[in-house]
């Protein structure tokens, strides 16, 4: 399905292989009982999984031998085949956060915090978590990164991180964290090993998506000690390094889930053509058929934007915009063909028979991950009433 003019052939070759990984191994493991209390793959099975990705050269395919990373448009191309599951990117290393996070550290960290943190990662040995929200009822940082309240301060040659953090995808289990706070000098980001008994969490809630092992944890950062050497850069320079993540992180969800509903509508087409209803096929009545066909529509303008923003990125612009309007676009396109595979599905539809049912649990998610859409429109009509003001300056 992908736009595959200028990408080469090695990564090519690496998305074939990859969804041959997602379709013979990884779609089996889809009806394994191993599961936490939200439903989501407990760490037994995720690692279960690599072993069989390690064993068949898809384990973080989008990170080569060398330390290399594949291009945006090479790397869309490899974790859209990723997500022909909501395991595949589990098994072959592909997910959030720690996409993101091996993202930023190959891109920004010291030699010595990819050998500890990084090196990890890649192998595949350790899971990562991203603590930047906070509570919404204390008046902490969701959207808007500005209304941070966690707190690091220096003290000798460590900082000490109090505050509270909510949402914090993967804390329960994860090995490695990526921790944001502010200081005098403005935001910082820290490397830290985890658990650690200054970060306790306190919930985790059950959630409508079931995707993301040790789910969304609500904690408490508790005189934190951090070693100066595992803040990553200087000290204020933490948006800057978020700004880094941002937008890649943005489109490697859209990559993900465009592969979920390339499955889910596979799985919606094979139903309409086999299912018979007042003497014909469902796909022969014009009210499926033209609901398979509009997602056809969605499909390819989803992956279109995808590798549009993909090249945008690939020149070193942040995309900051292009990947806005991505998010928007792709996001609310996925949720109609969601939609749609569970409407063509009827009764189906709505059970665990297939994987319908929970690629519409996840897609409604997705369009809150990495900012809703709602602010993603706001801060692009910002844009068009800056660019509108220099235009006639």
């Amino acid at each position: 399905m992908t736009a595959n003019s200028g990408i080469s052939d090695q990564a090519l070759a690496i998305a074939a292989k990859v969804e041959a990984f997602v379709r013979k191994t990884v779609i089996p493991y889809e009806k394994d009982p191993r599961r936490d209390h939200h439903g989501a793959p407990t760490d037994e099975l995720v690692m279960e999984m690599r072993e069989h990705a390690r064993a068949a050269g898809v384990l973080t395919p989008h990170i080569l031998s060398d330390g290399s990373h594949l291009n945006q448009r090479e790397t869309a191309v490899v974790l859209i085949s990723s997500g022909l599951s909501p395991l595949g990117p589990l098994a072959c290393n592909t997910m959030a956060p720690d996409e993101g996070n091996m993202y930023l550290l190959g891109k920004e960290g010291s030699p010595e915090l990819k050998d500890r943190f990084l090196k990890p990662m890649v192998e595949g040995r350790v899971r990562s978590a991203f603590f930047m929200t906070e509570p919404a009822d204390e008046g902490g940082a969701g959207s808007d990164p500005s209304m941070m309240q966690t707190t690091c301060r220096p003290d000798g040659n460590h900082w000490v991180i109090n505050g509270r953090k909510t949402f914090i995808t993967g804390a329960q289990g994860a090995r490695v964290g990526i921790v944001m706070a502010k200081a005098e000098e403005g935001a910082c980001m820290f490397l830290v090993d985890l658990p650690d008994p200054a970060i306790r969490i306190d919930h985790v809630p059950n959630t409508i998506d079931s995707s993301m092992p040790g789910g969304h944890a609500t904690l408490t950062i508790d005189n934190l000690r951090v070693p100066a050497d595992q803040m990553l850069g200087q000290a204020g320079e933490g948006f800057r390094y978020a700004q880094v993540r941002l937008s890649p992180a943005r489109l490697s969800h859209c990559m993900r889930w465009l592969g979920a509903c390339i499955r889910a509508n596979e799985i919606a087409t094979d139903y309409a053509n086999r299912r018979h209803a007042f003497g014909k096929p469902l796909v022969d009545h014009e009210g499926v058929g033209f609901m398979l066909a509009e997602n056809l529509i969605d499909l390819k303008q989803a992956e279109l934007m995808i590798d549009w923003c993909a090249g945008v990125l690939d020149t070193g612009s942040l995309g900051t915009a292009e990947s806005s309007m991505a998010k928007v676009a792709v996001s609310e396109a996925l949720m109609r063909i969601a939609d749609r595979c569970v409407q063509v599905m009827g009764g189906t539809g709505v059970t665990d028979t297939t994987i319908v049912e929970q690629v519409f649990r996840e897609v409604r998610a997705f369009r809150i991950y990495d900012g809703p859409t709602e602010v993603h429109k706001w801060s692009l009509a910002k844009k068009i009433k800056r660019d509108w003001k220099a235009a006639r300056d």
